[in-house]
């Protein structure tokens, strides 16, 4: 059986988007390892199904590079608006909601000639209980809590954004870590039961930040959206940035702007159509 597929990519976290208004998927696990394989498959950071939704504009299922699925996804779903607005599934509207396992998301499409090129998501609430998170720690909150890897003490906030985030400032280039050692031992910590993504982060002098990322199932990746957006929070709680007011957060693939409100997180961000083809499944 062949199955369409286009690749996108939002700041170079990529993804292979099937239309599943068209066709089904039957094995997405086993799908997405396959084909994110590099060698073997098409690449990627997992797949994306955009499926129809009875309360959104459409549904969104991403699937890990090891088969996993999450809950959500920032620079996925901006890449959901864009294939939905660009292949005239929503006719004109720029204004459109995506159904995922982390809620209702309402997204901004700003299209030049025809195509989207930026959107903005209401990300929705950042969750700060431990419990919710989920994070074993006590409190009405984690942040800047220390936690030793290695014999060497970090500090942690963690917040959810539909999914687990643990944000570490450092003072040390970000660029000069070593994440294919550090990032499985705070993604597979014992204090996160669901596993974590984890963010290492600069402030830098001009008030802008620079991170990178390791999300659980994946690895390292170009971006993260719902990444970007708890360290947008995480510099709020930490007296670094003011809330209402956009942050510029520097990824590997590229920026993201962060505005952390009293009504929840904006993200607005680019997204990209790479490719399309067939791959026989």
């Amino acid at each position: 059986m062949k199955l369409s597929f286009t690749k996108m990519h939002g700041c170079g976290n990529d993804y292979i988007y099937f239309n599943c208004f068209q066709q089904t998927i039957t094995n997405p696990e086993a799908l997405s390892i396959r084909l994110s394989d590099h060698h073997f498959g098409i690449g990627g950071d997992g797949i994306i199904l955009i499926c129809p939704s009875e309360t959104a504009d459409a549904k969104m299922r991403m699937f890990n590079a090891d088969g996993s699925e999450g809950k959500m996804c920032g620079n996925g779903i901006r890449c959901v608006g864009k294939y939905l607005y660009d292949n005239h599934m929503v006719e004109s509207r720029t204004q459109i909601t995506i159904e995922t396992l982390s809620g209702l998301k309402t997204l901004q499409l700003f299209p030049e000639n025809g195509k989207v090129k930026t959107v903005q998501v209401d990300m929705g609430e950042a969750v700060l209980t431990p419990a919710k998170i989920p994070v074993y720690l006590d409190g009405d909150r984690v942040v800047d809590a220390p936690l030793v890897i290695d014999e060497r003490v970090y500090h942690i906030t963690c917040v959810s954004m539909g999914n687990p985030h643990c944000v570490v400032f450092l003072k040390e280039d970000v660029d000069s870590l070593d994440l294919e050692r550090l990032g499985p031992k705070f993604e597979h910590n014992a204090l996160f039961p669901e596993r974590v993504n984890t963010e290492f982060v600069n402030m830098l002098p001009d008030g802008s930040l620079k991170m990178r990322v390791w999300e659980r199932g994946s690895g390292e990746t170009w971006a993260c959206g719902t990444g970007a957006c708890a360290v947008g929070v995480t510099a709020v709680l930490s007296g670094l940035s003011q809330r209402g007011e956009d942050v510029l957060i520097h990824l590997r693939g590229g920026d993201l702007t962060i505005r952390y409100t009293e009504q929840g997180v904006l993200m607005t961000g680019p997204a990209e159509t790479v490719f399309e083809g067939t791959v026989e499944v």
